[in-house]
């Protein structure tokens, strides 16, 4: 039979650790209740802006010269003068002395041809007094009938052919000696010369190169896309170009003065030729727009009315992601009217101040609620306080 201490220690030992149990039960903290967390997907966008646009359209070619003339020799003969502006590179009015080819033989043959010219007139006057002479004595004779060769008429035809000949022998004869002066045939830029002082030049020697500097074309490619873009096809359009000149990017402006009218076979571009009065600035003091310089060229085209301009990437199957007022997505569906390099036009679809979304949605869905960046920290920062608040109350208390 258990003895009274043995009743009692068992029951001791188990209130002790009940007690125990209890009091470190009291003692632990209940656990901290998890944030809620939101996971609205976050998007940045871009408010959409309408303003008037005139369309251009953008090209590229080398500056050319308008004219450029090859000069040759007409006549045969030595150089005896050159012209210190008749080397590459030089500036030259129109008229101006370039060369001169030694005139000797053709002043002598311009002599010659002015003497005969004299002695053919003599001859001509000459041989009309016969013809009178012959007339007044047939007119003595009643019952005769003349001949023209009696009244010398064959004879004086000949006279007169005589000095039609020398009269254009007179006119080489001169012709010859001018051609022995070169001249610049308008105002140029001296591309190459190819004779030097002393050198012996016959008929067909070619002399030097000259470029006009009153006008220069610029031949721009265009495809045919484009054209729609151009106010008659681009004819009298006006013309921006531009190029680097000495590390300084400059511009000019020209004119598109007419169409080449065919396809390119190889390239299938149109080529619309662009005009620049003065470009090397002689007249105007601008800055020279050279020959063989490459130029980009913007052509002004038609008035596209208010659009909005926006990266293509935006436009999905015709259409553009929009964070509504309520931060819901929703698609707009837009009309683009050109499409160039990585951006589009759109003239319809979207409206002033609409936000269109920029940042790419892994699973969109159109009317699930987004949130913008800005607003989240808003929130956020909003939470903290209310946290701070709560906080500091109870402490008071």
């Amino acid at each position: 039979m258990a003895t009274k201490k043995q009743i009692i220690l068992p029951i001791v030992v188990l209130s002790l650790g009940i007690g125990g149990f209890l009091a470190m039960s009291a003692l632990k903290q209940p656990p901290a209740e998890k944030e809620a967390v939101d996971n609205t997907p976050l998007v940045t966008v871009k408010q959409v802006e309408f303003n008037p646009m005139t369309f251009t359209v953008s090209s590229y070619g080398v500056v050319n010269a308008k004219y450029e003339t090859e000069l040759v020799s007409q006549v045969n003969g030595e150089i005896i003068y050159l012209s210190e502006s008749f080397v590459r590179g030089g500036f030259v009015k129109k008229g101006d002395i370039l060369a001169k080819i030694d005139p000797s033989d053709y002043d002598a043959d311009l002599i010659d041809a002015e003497a005969n010219l004299a002695s053919a007139r003599a001859s001509l006057v000459q041989e009309k007094a016969f013809g009178k002479v012959a007339e007044e004595e047939w007119k003595r004779i009643k019952d005769g009938v003349p001949s023209e060769l009696s009244l010398r008429k064959p004879q004086l035809a000949q006279e007169i052919a005589k000095l039609k000949s020398t009269e254009a022998g007179l006119k080489r004869a001169l012709r010859n000696v001018e051609r022995t002066v070169i001249k610049a045939p308008y105002d140029a830029l001296i591309e190459s010369r190819s004779i030097g002082l002393g050198s012996y030049v016959s008929m067909g020697t070619p002399l030097g190169k000259v470029l006009s500097t009153h006008k220069a074309e610029i031949r721009l490619p265009l495809a045919d896309k484009d054209i729609q873009y151009l106010i008659n096809k681009g004819k009298h359009a006006q013309v921006t170009l531009v190029a680097d000149l000495g590390g300084k990017q400059q511009e000019w402006s020209g004119t598109i003065v007419r169409s080449e009218g065919v396809v390119d076979k190889l390239s299938r571009m149109t080529y619309l030729v662009a005009e620049v009065i003065d470009p090397y600035g002689i007249e105007s003091n601008n800055s020279q727009l050279r020959f063989g310089s490459y130029v980009t060229a913007n052509i002004a085209g038609t008035h596209a009315g208010n659009v909005t301009v926006l990266p293509r990437h935006l436009v999905v199957n015709g259409q553009i992601a929009v964070l509504d007022d309520d931060n819901k997505l929703t698609y707009k569906t837009v009309n683009i009217i050109r499409q160039f390099g990585a951006e589009v036009v759109i003239s319809a679809g979207l409206e002033q101040g609409m936000n269109v979304i920029t940042s790419a949605l892994d699973y969109p869905v159109e009317g699930m609620q987004l949130a913008l960046p800005q607003e989240k920290l808003q929130q956020q920062d909003d939470d903290s306080e209310g946290s701070e608040t709560q906080l500091a109350m109870e402490e008071k208390e």
